[in-house]
């Protein structure tokens, strides 16, 4: 039996320096071995002081899409200084001879890991030791010193390999009853939702007509400014960050239309704008959206535009990158309005075609992983525009003709094509679906989809009372009769 230490012995620190040098040797292999050991490993994770510089060096080479060899990592670590301090160009190539080549780098990471959660309690241990222990020490203080110190330990271990591998797992009872299907939209009514929580709006339109607009409105609603956008209740937020990668200036000044001295303290407080680039690109950096809204303890994210965080919108792996960035910051609870442009039409082109999914531009991955897809049709400085919703998250939204106050920045429902309008304006002669249907849709010959929703929206009035329905008849001799509905009339009487 080992003899035991005595209280003046020094306790060895844990750790692995062969693991340290496999995890290390592995990233150079490999840079995306990166990304997957940047998920496990902080960078105050290793013992030996030159592999935290190493591995530093190996996350820039990585942010900035450069090789991660050794003759890319020692000209990384000559730029800085520190080649000669962490054993110049031979030990690179030692650790290149120690890479774990596939799925053994995370194995290895692991073990890095583990030490260091060790390392971390012993260091803890010693502190509340020295606290106990000191001249006049107060067990309250040494308690709360303890208490802080285990919170802190907790939090290693989520954000550990086991807490990766258990975070977002839920038993199958949970994950089926606990959805979001009774949460309230963030945008929109149940049944009639423009922006579903847990999923991603995306708003969409060639430049100049109000995106940016409706977009601050929505803005100005998630801060409790507002009740109401386009007449669809938004439900309140905590903290927007609003990425202004596209014209901040512009946009800053079409903000002072909606805001003066009143709104300071909200504004201060629950609102931050990102400027320009975002700092490294999401291709290699997926999981930075969620970085800068937990940063900036925001829970709704917009971004401003897509075209200025995604290098190349066409390119299918890129648009697979900004979902990846995109499902994440949506798991851990962020909400994600995306701005984003329509491809370019041709000359014969017609501004009263209606939009299609097809239209937005890019890589299909970006309205695949998107939940709610709203298209603004018209000409840049159109005072009214149309809405279409081109992917719904349940009944579809529209066309609307929205109405832009550009001096004001705000934006509003033309009601003149409301169904109960139209059909008081019918009088007793009242409308078809086929003729709501065509009023609504600015189209001689709608679609079924169009004349099944005007027949939604008809049955809605009657069962609402606003309407009247007179069931058609079957064809015959003489042709049949379609349904056809009136607005009710509501008689009043006195009481005497």
């Amino acid at each position: 039996m080992a003899p035991d230490p005595g209280p003046g012995t020094p306790v060895p620190m844990q750790h692995d320096a062969d693991a340290e040098m496999a995890v290390l040797g592995s990233c150079m292999y490999q840079s995306a071995v990166i990304d997957a050991v940047r998920q496990v490993l902080e960078p105050g994770d290793f013992y030996q002081p030159a592999h935290t510089t190493i591995w530093h060096a190996l996350l820039q080479l990585r942010k900035d899409g450069a090789p991660t060899d050794a003759i890319a990592l020692s000209h990384q670590l000559k730029s800085t200084g520190d080649l000669t301090r962490v054993g110049g160009p031979p030990y690179l190539h030692t650790l290149a001879s120690a890479a774990s080549v596939g799925s053994g780098a995370e194995y290895y990471a692991d073990i890095v890991r583990h030490h260091a959660d060790l390392r971390a309690l012993q260091a803890t241990a010693v502190r509340v030791l020295q606290g106990a222990t000191a001249p006049g020490a107060d067990p309250a203080e040494v308690r709360g010193l303890l208490t802080a110190s285990l919170s802190e330990a907790a939090d290693r271990a989520r954000r550990s390999s086991g807490g990766r591998l258990q975070r977002y797992a839920t038993d199958g009872w949970s994950f089926v009853t606990d959805t979001p299907a009774s949460t309230a939209p963030v945008w929109g009514t149940p049944g009639k939702t423009a922006w579903a929580s847990g999923e991603s709006l995306m708003l969409v339109g060639p430049p100049g007509v109000g995106k940016s607009t409706i977009a601050q409105q929505i803005v100005l609603a998630r801060l409790g400014l507002l009740a109401q956008v386009l007449d669809m209740p938004v439900q309140q937020g905590e903290k927007v960050l609003y990425i202004a990668a596209d014209r901040p200036s512009q946009l800053a000044r079409a903000f002072t239309r909606v805001v003066d001295q009143a709104h300071q303290d909200i504004l201060r407080q629950r609102l931050v704008f990102w400027s320009g680039p975002l700092p490294a690109s999401l291709n290699t950096e997926p999981q930075l959206l969620t970085e800068l809204a937990t940063e900036h303890g925001a829970d709704t994210v917009v971004i401003d535009s897509l075209k200025d965080v995604v290098g190349k919108l066409t390119d299918d792996e890129a648009g697979l990158a900004y979902n990846n960035a995109r499902q994440q910051l949506l798991r851990d609870g962020i909400e994600l309005l995306e701005l984003h442009h329509q491809r370019k039409q041709g000359p014969d082109a017609s501004r009263n075609q209606r939009p299609v999914l097809d239209q937005v531009y890019g890589s299909a991955w970006f309205t695949a992983g998107a939940g709610s897809v709203l298209f603004l049709n018209g000409a840049a400085g159109d005072p009214v525009v149309q809405l279409h919703h081109l992917k719904t998250v349940d009944d579809e939204i529209g066309p609307l003709p929205v109405i832009h106050d550009h001096p004001r920045g705000t934006s509003r429902v033309d009601t003149s094509l409301d169904p109960l309008t139209l059909l008081r304006q019918a009088g007793t002669h009242g409308l078809t679906a086929r003729q709501l249907a065509t009023q609504t849709t600015g189209e001689a010959n709608p679609r079924p989809a169009d004349l099944a929703k005007a027949r939604r929206r008809l049955e809605a009035l009657t069962k609402s009372g606003h309407a009247v329905q007179e069931t058609g008849a079957g064809g015959g001799a003489g042709g049949g009769q379609a349904t056809r509905w009136t607005a009710a009339t509501r008689h009043i009487s006195a009481v005497s």
